[in-house]
């Protein structure tokens, strides 16, 4: 939707951030816990350097973080989408679509021909998205997270940028 604008995330955007991924946590996605009420978003290992924002309404409607996927010089050709998450109320409106076409001009920006993430194998709105946008599965690892009693698959998807 025209109303969404997405920008770089900054320091001060922690405690909104840490809201849409308390507000956006679901077994359809997390393999973490849900977040507590007083984590941050933000931490040493989590900056927010790599990281996009979504803005709908005046308000931080969803993110996206894109990185490298290893510290390794033969690797710097791929960056990695390890994370995306649209606030609840924002969803249905083109926020994910937005993050993720802004993540792939950012890679592609940062001299990425390739961009790839992974997906649990039962998040079938999320599939269709990544698919929606050129992704294909590239790789599978059967069972390989426990969630709820029940084995959940890894799918592994790329594509060239």
């Amino acid at each position: 939707m025209s109303d969404i604008s997405i920008r770089p995330a900054a320091l001060s955007d922690d405690a909104e951030l840490a809201g849409v991924d308390r507000d956006a946590w679901s077994t359809l996605h997390a393999v973490q816990p849900r977040p507590a009420a007083d984590d941050a978003f933000f931490d040493d290992g989590h900056t927010p350097a790599p990281c996009l924002v979504a803005e709908a309404d005046g308000r931080l409607a969803g993110y996206v973080r894109v990185v490298p996927p290893t510290p390794l010089a033969c690797n710097a050709h791929v960056r990695q989408i390890q994370g995306l998450a649209v606030a609840p109320r924002a969803r249905g409106r083109g926020v994910a679509r937005a993050l993720l076409e802004a993540a792939m001009d950012t890679a592609r920006a940062q001299g990425a021909c390739r961009i790839t993430l992974r997906v649990l194998g039962h998040n079938e709105p999320a599939r269709r998205l990544y698919e929606s946008l050129g992704f294909v599965v590239e790789g599978v690892l059967p069972g390989e997270f426990l969630l709820e009693g029940a084995l959940v698959d890894d799918v592994l998807m790329g594509r060239p940028l």
